[in-house]
């Protein structure tokens, strides 16, 4: 077998895996997110229960995510940068929490900050994400939280416009945008 037929076959068999790794990566986020399925805008909008708190274990976690959105939420991974489902979203909606559905952000403070994640310059509430400080990668941010489940969403940063100064630099993975209600 020469190199050219060795490297053509190794091709075809590396496809080939990666083809039923995505298949089986579509099978589970089909079985993911059925506990915000029934939310809309309307349903959304209307919650303001900031102060319940869900919890759940790392098994029951695992049931209701994707890995990738595991890898976010609970795990306090970044997505890849410009190449996240809300990046260049710019619909009149709420972006919910993927852990609990909680409302987190609402297209009126999103902006396009040109750092590749979907940023905004404020939450929906005060009362929706929670700070805590995140001394990782050799620096010291301060990471947002969902205040009702605690999953990982993000960081916020003092680079923003005004009228906050603020640029909450999210992870698409960890949120579920519900378009306003018709």
């Amino acid at each position: 077998m020469t190199i050219l037929q060795f490297s053509l076959l190794f091709t075809l068999i590396s496809c080939t895996q990666s083809n039923g790794q995505s298949e089986a990566n579509q099978q589970e986020e089909l079985g993911a997110h059925s506990h915000i399925e029934h939310l809309t805008y309307s349903i959304a909008m209307s919650d303001t229960t900031y102060d319940e708190k869900i919890t759940r274990t790392e098994e029951e976690w695992k049931e209701l995510l994707s890995s990738g959105e595991y890898r976010v939420l609970r795990n306090k991974g970044t997505e890849m940068p410009w190449v996240n489902e809300y990046n260049s979203l710019y619909d009149v909606g709420v972006y919910i929490c993927k852990g609990c559905g909680q409302p987190l952000f609402s297209s009126e403070t999103k902006y396009n900050s040109r750092s590749g994640w979907p940023s905004y310059w404020a939450p929906i509430s005060e009362d929706a994400v929670e700070e805590r400080e995140d001394n990782s990668m050799f620096m010291t941010r301060t990471e947002i939280v969902c205040s009702r489940c605690e999953s990982h969403i993000g960081h916020v940063f003092e680079d923003g416009p005004d009228p906050t100064g603020l640029r909450y630099c999210m992870n698409s993975a960890a949120m579920k945008f519900l378009p306003k209600d018709e």
